[in-house]
């Protein structure tokens, strides 16, 4: 990720800070632990210093958005409530199109086999992942 401007740090903040307003969530030890964070985190994040760019999703659920927001906000986004996405099941939850994610998934299962299944043909290969990805939707993984 780009070095974040000062600005887009602070907009996080005041953002954060009106949410977790809004919620009524206390920042304390107690609720940061819960979200898998430390408070220290948290406050950074309401006093528009960086944090590590894996711990802004924990952010994002103590705040109730969606995984991704506060770097959408980082980047000169919006945050996505998590109600929102609830409301609106007909919505799109993921800006790839579901064709896009699907052969990814494939794919991605390929070049697993492909690098652990050594001497394997390509078409068994094929067979494998697609057998892994029927199971993984059938079990609601994916």
């Amino acid at each position: 990720m780009p070095p974040v401007s000062q600005p887009d740090l602070e907009r996080l903040a005041r953002l954060a800070r009106r949410r977790r307003a809004d919620l009524g969530v206390a920042l304390n030890d107690a609720n940061a632990k819960a979200g898998g964070t430390s408070k220290h985190t948290w406050q950074r994040v309401e006093k528009s210093l960086p944090i590590r760019e894996t711990n802004y999703v924990k952010i994002d659920g103590l705040l109730e958005w969606a995984p991704g927001s506060c770097i959408a906000v980082l980047e000169g986004g919006e945050p996505v409530p998590v109600g929102e996405i609830a409301d609106n099941p007909e919505g799109q939850k993921s800006p790839v199109p579901p064709e896009v994610l699907e052969r990814e998934r494939v794919e991605t299962v390929q070049l697993a086999l492909i690098a652990t299944a050594k001497g394997t043909s390509a078409e068994e290969i094929r067979e494998m992942s697609e057998r892994v990805v029927r199971d993984l939707r059938e079990r609601g993984l994916i």
